[in-house]
C-alpha cells in the first residue's frame, strides 16, 4: 500500500502536470471507483480546472475551480498517469479525465480498491468522515512530543500496531513502521504505554526524519508503486530492515527476524530491539 511518502510523491507529480488543466470529458470504465452517485460526480467536475493538489495522510485532494474537491485514496495499488488523449485504456483503468489541452489523466488500479469522492471544498470531512479522525502529520510542526506521550500512555497495543493506526499518526504504514522502530531500538511487540518519554523522543525524531528522507527519494517501490511520470521510487535502496529478514542487521550483524504483529509481517533485530 502506498504510504505517506509515496502519496506525497504522487501529489507533487500531479501538481506539476495537471494544475491548470480543464476537464473536458470523463470516462468511467469502472464506476465503483466513485463513492456515491457517478453521474453527479461527473456533472460536478466537468468544465472545471484543477487548481491545486493537496494531501492529508494518505488521501489526495484534487482541488477544482468550482469550489469542489476530488478526495482520492489509492489504497493498495492505485496509480495516476498523464497520457495522450487517444491513449488506449489499460487493463485496470477505472476513470479517465480528458483534458482540454489534448491530454488525459488516467487512474489505474490493479486491485480495484481505490476510491474517489466529490466534496465541497472545505467540507471534505463531511463527505469522507475518516478524514476527521486522522492523527497529526509526521512533521516537526504537527507531531509534538507532548502529544505522543499522552496518546501512547493510553494504549496497551503493540507499538507496531499502534503506529499503523492512522487516527494516532497519519501516513505511517508497514514499511516505515519497521524502519523507525529499528532506528529507535524498540521491539515491535512492546506495549505502547511502556515506552518512556526518552524513547518516545527518539521515536518521534526517527519518524520525522525517515518520512522526510523517503519523500526526498520519491518513496519506496516494493511491488508496483510508480509516480505520475511512470518512475519507480528509490527509497527501497535505503531500507535498513524492511524486506531484509534473514540478512545481517546493519548495526550489529545479527540476522534479522520476521514475525507477525497484529497480522502484519514485521522485521526486526532480536539483539538491537530487545523487549
Amino acid at each position: 500500500m502506498p504510504e505517506l511518502p509515496e502519496v506525497e510523491t504522487v501529489r507533487s507529480g500531479l501538481e506539476k502536470l495537471i494544475v491548470g488543466g480543464e476537464i473536458a470529458n470523463i470516462r468511467v470504465p469502472y464506476p465503483k471507483v466513485i463513492m456515491g452517485d457517478a453521474p453527479a460526480f461527473i456533472q460536478g467536475t466537468l468544465a472545471s480546472q484543477f487548481t491545486a493538489i493537496d494531501r492529508r495522510g494518505k488521501y489526495l485532494f484534487l482541488r477544482l475551480s468550482n469550489q469542489r474537491t476530488i478526495v482520492s485514496h489509492l489504497r493498495m495499488e492505485g496509480q495516476y498517469s498523464v497520457e495522450p488523449l487517444d491513449a488506449p485504456l489499460h487493463k485496470h483503468t477505472e476513470i479517465v479525465f480528458e483534458l482540454a489541452d489534448g491530454r488525459a489523466l488516467f487512474y489505474n488500479d490493479t486491485r480495484r480498491f481505490g476510491r474517489m469522492t466529490l466534496a465541497e471544498t472545505g467540507l471534505e470531512q463531511i463527505a469522507v468522515p475518516t478524514l476527521a479522525k486522522l492523527g497529526p502529520e509526521p512533521i516537526t510542526t504537527d507531531l509534538h512530543l507532548e502529544y505522543m506521550i499522552q496518546i501512547f500512555a493510553k494504549s496497551k497495543k503493540p507499538v507496531k500496531s499502534f503506529l499503523l493506526d492512522q487516527t494516532k499518526i497519519a501516513g505511517i504504514g508497514n514499511i516505515y513502521a519497521d524502519e523507525v522502530l529499528w532506528q529507535s531500538k524498540i521491539h515491535p511487540e512492546t506495549p505502547a504505554n511502556e515506552l518512556d518519554p526518552s524513547q518516545l523522543a527518539i521515536l518521534r525524531d526517527s519518524i520525522i526524519s525517515e518520512i522526510a528522507l523517503a519523500i526526498k527519494h520519491h518513496g519506496t517501490t516494493v511491488h508496483s508503486f510508480s509516480n505520475v511520470f511512470g518512475e519507480v521510487g528509490q527509497f527501497q535502496n535505503q531500507l535498513e530492515v524492511y524486506g531484509r529478514s534473514g540478512l545481517p542487521c546493519l548495526r550489529c550483524g545479527t540476522p534479522l527476524v520476521k514475525i507477525r504483529v497484529g497480522q502484519r509481517g514485521t522485521t526486526f533485530c532480536p539483539k538491537c530491539q530487545v523487549r
